[in-house]
């Protein structure tokens, strides 16, 4: 049986965003899956259809339902987690719940410091209104370009957008924009972990919702460990890459890498 891996969504994107990973990684030996978070549908339409569903779940929630997922695993995991995802896979790898972790553009954990305007305006449309700490938020088409998809033409956002995008949660964002300020963050990842797996960040230089500047302050938090971290950066990507038409090329990139680490 090849190695478990799990892949975790960020805010906005459906589980079955991973679909063609899941293909991709299955062909390569391993034995994947892409759980959604809590409240999510099993579907895009489901997950639209109930947006309260998904509401008012914070960090510590999506970590806590992943843990459980990855106990019921023959072994440990390797993890893959997108934006928030990513922050996710980092705190698993840094509790020894998994194998190795690759975090893409991942949201920004405890001690990163600062947060850039363009991810503040990407954002705006849950840091607009307070009340959406407690509720479910969703992105326009436009809202989705600039957030996610401004490194594609318009058609193939606009297409990202119709066939992947649920409401998301505003408490992460929120708890994350506090982090610095809350000692018991659950944005606080234990990046001095010496025992962890190796752990992958990916950049995306064009990205707005998570700057290259955010994953390369992540990377300064792990200087206290001897642990494997490594940094890759693709310069003319946005937040979009792990969906938009060049997702094989990070795909390739990160099985490359499992492959050099022998995981």
């Amino acid at each position: 049986m090849g190695t478990p891996v799990l892949f975790i969504h960020g805010l906005w994107l459906h589980a079955s965003s991973w679909d063609p990973w899941i293909e991709r990684f299955r062909e390569a030996g391993y034995e994947p899956q892409a759980p959604g978070w809590p409240g999510d549908g099993d579907t895009v339409e489901d997950s639209r259809r109930d947006p309260d569903a998904i509401a008012d779940h914070g960090i510590d929630d999506v970590v806590a339902h992943f843990a459980g997922i990855v106990d019921t695993l023959p072994s440990a995991p390797i993890l893959v987690g997108h934006s928030f995802g990513g922050l996710i896979a980092q705190r698993l790898l840094g509790q020894d719940r998994a194998r190795a972790a690759i975090a893409i553009d991942a949201a920004q954990i405890k001690g990163v410091l600062p947060v850039p305007l363009s991810a503040l305006k990407a954002t705006l449309p849950v840091f607009r209104n307070p009340a959406n700490r407690h509720r479910s938020v969703s992105l326009t088409p436009e809202q989705f370009r600039y957030a996610f998809a401004n490194t594609v033409l318009q058609e193939e956002s606009d297409r990202l957008h119709e066939r992947w995008t649920i409401p998301a949660p505003g408490r992460p964002l929120f708890e994350a924009a506090s982090a610095n300020f809350d000692p018991h963050s659950p944005a606080k990842v234990d990046t001095a972990n010496e025992n962890r797996g190796p752990l992958l960040l990916i950049a995306s230089g064009k990205d707005h919702t998570v700057p290259e500047s955010v994953t390369r302050s992540t990377l300064k938090q792990y200087r206290h460990s001897s642990a494997v971290t490594d940094i890759e950066t693709f310069p003319d990507r946005g937040h979009s890459l792990v969906v938009d038409s060049g997702w094989p090329e990070i795909a390739d990139l990160c099985l490359g890498w499992l492959k050099e680490h022998d995981l």
